[in-house]
């Protein structure tokens, strides 16, 4: 039962970005298999379980030991391998007791224990290397955001083409229509819309006309716009965001488990207590055998097994339970990190709202003109064939609400301004508030303070209407952050690089008080490490990669199933459903998974306690020991397994 806890969560979890994987027709099982420790873990437990199988159907004993015999080498030498590191470092670990341990149970006949401690630890060691294999490779990543070659223009205005990363400050830069800005600078002339999401996490794009600034890696729109760099590309802010989450995740990776860390003394109190139970009777005058045979009775039962799998059944039954439900979490610390989280801070766009603008308020300037309907229309032709995200969400809205689009002739998209196009006898346009000549109408100021993205409908040089657009929240957003509220100690924060009024509309809709907005990549840091000085455990959620330092940062961080590459990598866990509701209940089930391996520490180390004891001033005979030591570990095993029922998940989800 024990090994099928271990088989159960090797099949359930892919700590690698699994849907990113399988479209790349790299499969999940591909990724694990290509770890080196995940298939010497698995030829030990293949081995392993034809020795059991050998022994228990009567085979010759040289069949079975010899099966035994090569579990051991192909399980062992791992661990073997990572004491002896240890050994020279003057640590004294698990691993090495491990190993120590498995030789002696072979010394007095008892080699099927011996090789069931070597699975146990060569599974675990092989999950623990699989979920922090590419770390490396995720922040690697990010420097694709921006571009391989600029366009620089001389003094003499010719342009030619040079490595990007050669751009020096004072440069100037021409960038034309769907192309990466190649550094981070100041525009010099050229009006255009840039989509920042990438850095800021602004889901709509924003007009950058002369003298705005412009972040390397960002995508340029339908305009040219001629640029001069302000940062060497070395500090530009794509840059900066990939020095902050190596920086993090260096840090992060120095934790451990809560068993891993009593590991030192205990392993060194065991070897201790194993030479002096030889050496002293030895001294007095004690026969070998006996002596070797008490000694080797006493480190197996004082062996850490149980307490192992005290640990990590629960942790992995929670990881196997999640990925069944949309949840990938990448190793059993992430979830003791989980369940210690006392506050949440949350991305805006793409987290508590689609990523996807929604048309939710059309107002008639002259109804007496041109009524609701009409307007709704005429704006929907003229943008039937842009490409621009809000003119989709127009259209979309106009189809949805079964309104005929009529045919549009000479159709124009203006960078920073709009579109335009005749419609039957009119001329319309749907501009920006950028790109409007005259006064601003004052309900499109109203939109805007209300943190909606305002359009004005233009019909023959007439503003007749104004279309109001935000990002549509999740249906379950208001129901998670309450949730959120209920299990921690501190109510969510909403950390964005949204403009303010956007965000503020949002938080007034989901319930959230604590508002930050229009935030760089280092400020999300910055506001997470004074979340985290003031006494929390930050959990942070997000989708972008301009979320990947503060995730890299907090305590522990989930992504959103439809982020970047870098954010799926950075993430100690994925909502692969991406689903927000699944949020608290994966919370709710860590901590249940925590209480859990109290009850199970208690259990083992009760057990563990008495056998010792028995051992050192009683006569404990060895098939007992063997059998007090397995049957504790049994138990604390199926108690960390029934974390794996259906019925825990929904008991967490409920709570």
């Amino acid at each position: 039962m024990t090994l099928t806890a271990f088989e159960v969560a090797a099949r359930e979890v892919s700590f690698d970005r699994v849907p990113l994987r399988a479209a790349r027709g790299m499969s999940w099982r591909a990724a694990l298999w290509s770890v080196l420790s995940v298939r010497w873990a698995t030829v030990a437990l293949a081995l392993f379980l034809a020795g059991a199988g050998a022994q228990l159907t009567g085979a010759q004993t040289a069949v079975w030991w010899m099966l035994y015999l090569g579990c051991y080498l192909a399980g062992g030498w791992g661990p073997a391998w990572a004491g002896a590191q240890a050994l020279r470092n003057k640590a004294l670990d698990v691993d090495l007791l491990m190993i120590v341990a498995a030789i002696g149970a072979v010394a007095i006949g008892q080699i099927f224990d011996g090789a069931l401690l070597i699975v146990i630890f060569a599974t675990s060691g092989a999950l623990d290397e699989v979920a922090t294999k590419h770390t490396a490779d995720s922040v690697k990543s990010l420097m694709n955001l921006a571009p391989d070659e600029a366009v620089l223009v001389d003094g003499a205005g010719d342009e030619r083409v040079v490595p990007a990363d050669q751009l020096a400050v004072g440069d100037r830069v021409v960038v034309r229509p769907g192309e990466r800005m190649p550094a981070d600078g100041v525009v010099l002339s050229g009006t255009s819309e840039v989509d920042q999401c990438s850095i800021t996490g602004e889901s709509m794009p924003v007009v950058k006309v002369t003298g705005d600034e412009v972040f390397a890696g960002t995508v340029n729109g339908s305009g040219v716009l001629r640029l001069v760099v302000t940062r060497d590309p070395s500090h530009s802010v794509a840059a900066r965001i990939v020095a902050l989450v190596s920086e993090a995740s260096a840090t992060k990776a120095q934790a451990q488990l809560l068993v891993e860390k009593i590991e030192q003394r205990y392993s060194m109190g065991v070897v201790a207590a194993t030479v002096a139970l030889i050496a002293i009777p030895l001294m007095l005058g004690s026969a070998v055998q006996p002596a070797l045979l008490r000694a080797m009775t006493f480190m197996i039962v004082a062996s850490p097994c149980a307490v192992v799998l005290a640990t990590m059944p629960p942790l992995l039954s929670v990881i196997a339970n999640a990925g069944r439900h949309g949840i990938l979490v990448k190793s059993a610390v992430v979830v003791e990190r989980l369940a210690d989280t006392s506050i949440v801070a949350l991305d805006k766009t793409g987290t508590l709202t689609c990523g996807m603008p929604r048309l939710t308020a059309v107002e008639a300037l002259r109804p007496e003109l041109i009524d609701v309907s009409r307007l709704l229309e005429l704006a929907a032709a003229a943008e039937q064939f842009s490409e621009h995200p809000l003119g989709r969400a127009i259209v979309r809205e106009a189809r949805r609400g079964g309104v005929a689009i009529p045919a549009a002739d000479d159709f124009r998209a203006v960078p920073g301004r709009g579109v335009r196009a005749t419609v039957g006898p009119d001329f319309v346009e749907v501009c920006s508030p950028h790109g409007f000549g005259g006064m601003l109408p004052g309900e499109v100021t109203g939109l805007i303070d209300a943190g909606a993205t305002a359009a004005i409908v233009v019909v023959n040089g007439l503003a007749v209407g104004v279309l109001g657009l935000t990002d549509e929240i999740r249906c379950d957003a208001v129901d998670s952050v309450a949730a959120l509220t209920e299990l921690t100690s501190g109510p969510p924060v909403l950390l964005t690089g949204d403009n303010p009024g956007a965000a503020r509309l949002v938080a007034r809709d989901t319930g959230i008080v604590d508002v930050r907005a229009g935030l760089l990549p280092e400020q999300k840091v910055a506001a997470v490490r004074e979340l985290q000085a003031g006494g929390h455990r930050v959990l942070v959620v997000g989708d972008g990669v301009n979320d990947a330092p503060a995730m890299a940062t907090a305590s522990v961080s989930m992504a959103m199933g439809a982020g970047s590459d870098l954010t799926l990598q950075t993430a100690d866990a994925v909502t692969v459903s991406d689903e927000l509701h699944t949020i608290p209940t994966i919370i709710g089930l860590a901590r249940q998974a925590r209480r859990v391996v109290i009850a199970n520490l208690a259990l083992a180390g009760s057990f563990i306690t008495v056998l010792v004891l028995w051992d050192l001033f009683g006569q404990l005979p060895l098939p007992l020991g063997v059998a007090g030591h397995e049957g504790s570990t049994l138990l604390v095993a199926l108690n960390g397994m029934r974390l794996l029922s259906n019925r825990t998940w929904r008991s967490a989800a409920a709570r």
